[in-house]
């Protein structure tokens, strides 16, 4: 018997069972959430006994790259080989990448683990959220999905504090052996659901040129928006290659997929507005998120003056938000209130606070305090999203469609981190290649906050643009169908 025949649609998981899956399902996010943001105040210790200044972003560009373009593959392999054991695998993998990193001896060696770590961190992110589409009905999973954005949030924004306080307690290297120990624990867990964990009901034929070529795109879609405009210019010769790099393989991807019985990517469902609308949504909502994660600390410090400790106070609200909408969202989904409105309203509610930051005066405790409505916002998208694409999927293709999510979120937070900081660092009058914080520093402090205050309008629009979104998405009812039919996008007034 299965955890989902244990109860029905609307009676309580019982708590071991409910405790069975969640800390077999936790670990794995949780290492591939925090893996994103540990490293932030931990590289200057690494590069101080590695060298290698110059390639030191790619210990974070390398991990977040490679887990991108593994999400979807890993969504294909669990559909048609089991779940439960392709994430077991990709912790493996996360497991051996780490204990390459924690060896390294130089700069190479580090980014060749951390590479290795993302590739097993992509499986990590999606896998361990479509496992509990698996076992969980869907009316339940919405207190699963509560809790994973809650402590995606936790562990991104907790990333830096923990790395920071390791490194200053014991030693960098203590970032990846620990792992080892927390991925022993995870495989044990999950081997106990795998035996409950439900076969695959589709094989098709393995599509090498879809599994080779989409990541691929990715990778340089990603990498360009990464370091265009920093590396080189946006329109130099190197830009343009790579754009028309990934306007050609897009072609012929599409081209080969629609040639497909069983293609890698999914376009019959991407074409569904039940499904497009809320990844577009969740594209939209992890441009804001990044957005505050990377840029408000840089604004308290170098605007506001404040010192590391007190901005990393002057974060609790937005992160004590982000936890209570997602706690919201799940318990408001599970007593049937319709997905489409929680991002309406949560994205509503961030425009508010985002625009507010960009016009109240510089003070940071003013500042801190709008970020609880700015997080509240924040957190009720990603449950709702998740659950509405699920269960319009159904189970055969959990995985697949997962995957997407991830994807969509990490192609948002690309895209947003890179257009925010064309925007800020156009505003701010720094010459050549002369950005980074001691620049920002010189510049007057008028300066500085006109650029920001700018730039936090800029999200609130953003916000603003997920809230319509998500108001034009169909309002697709929660089910959990198997086999059926895509349903018919309902209107938007629905």
């Amino acid at each position: 018997m299965t955890p989902a025949s244990a109860s029905s649609q609307h009676e309580p998981l019982p708590t071991s069972v409910f405790l069975a899956i969640f800390s077999a399902v936790f670990l794995p996010m949780f290492l591939a959430a925090v893996d994103q943001t540990l490293l932030a105040t931990a590289t200057p210790a690494i590069v101080e006994d590695l060298g290698g200044l110059r390639q030191a972003s790619w210990i974070t560009i390398g991990y977040m790259l490679a887990m991108a373009a593994s999400v979807p593959i890993y969504g294909w392999l669990g559909d048609n080989f089991g779940r439960a054991k392709i994430l077991m695998i990709a912790l493996v993998v996360f497991a051996l990448g780490s204990v390459v990193s924690a060896s390294a001896s130089m700069m190479d060696h580090m980014i060749a683990g951390r590479i290795l770590q993302g590739l097993g961190g992509g499986g990590l992110m999606s896998l361990s959220q479509s496992l509990v589409g698996e076992l969980v009905p869907i009316r339940q999973r919405a207190r699963f999905q509560g809790y994973f954005a809650a402590m995606f949030t936790l562990a991104s924004v907790g990333g830096p504090v923990i790395g920071g306080f390791v490194v200053h307690a014991y030693s960098w290297h203590w970032l990846f052996w620990a792992n080892i120990p927390l991925v022993m624990l995870a495989v044990w867990r999950l081997n106990r659901l795998h035996k409950q964990s439900v076969k695959p009901v589709r094989q098709g034929r393995f599509d090498l040129l879809g599994v080779l070529l989409f990541p691929t795109i990715i990778t340089a879609l990603l990498y360009w928006l990464s370091v265009a405009g920093q590396d080189f210019a946006w329109l130099s010769a190197t830009s343009l290659g790579f754009m028309g790099f990934i306007c050609v393989g897009a072609l012929v991807l599409l081209w080969w997929v629609r040639r497909r019985e069983s293609p890698f990517l999914p376009l019959d469902l991407l074409a569904n507005k039940a499904i497009y609308m809320p990844l577009f949504t969740a594209a939209l909502f992890a441009a804001c998120l990044f957005a505050m994660i990377f840029f408000l600390p840089i604004y308290l410090q170098v605007g506001l003056h404040t010192n590391p400790a007190k901005t990393g106070l002057l974060l609790m609200p937005m992160t004590f938000g982000i936890v209570t909408g997602s706690t919201i969202a799940g318990r408001l989904l599970s007593r049937d209130v319709a997905p489409k409105w929680l991002p309406t309203f949560g994205m509503g509610l961030a425009f508010i606070g985002l625009f507010l930051i960009g016009l109240v005066p510089p003070n940071a405790n003013l500042i801190g305090a709008l970020g609880v409505l700015v997080g509240i916002g924040l957190g009720t998208v990603m449950p709702s999203v998740q659950l509405v694409v699920q269960s319009v999927s159904g189970k055969a293709r959990l995985s697949q469609i997962t995957a997407m999510v991830s994807l969509s979120r990490s192609m948002g937070a690309a895209i947003g981190t890179a257009l925010f900081s064309l925007l800020l660092y156009g505003l701010l009058p720094l010459e050549g290649a002369q950005v980074g914080i001691a620049a920002i520093k010189q510049l007057p402090i008028e300066v500085v906050h006109h650029a920001f205050q700018w730039g936090f309008i800029a999200a609130a629009l953003v916000a603003l643009s997920c809230a319509i979104v998500g108001y034009l998405s169909p309002a697709t009812p929660l089910k959990d169908h198997d086999t059926e039919p895509l349903p018919k996008a309902a209107s938007p007034a629905d």
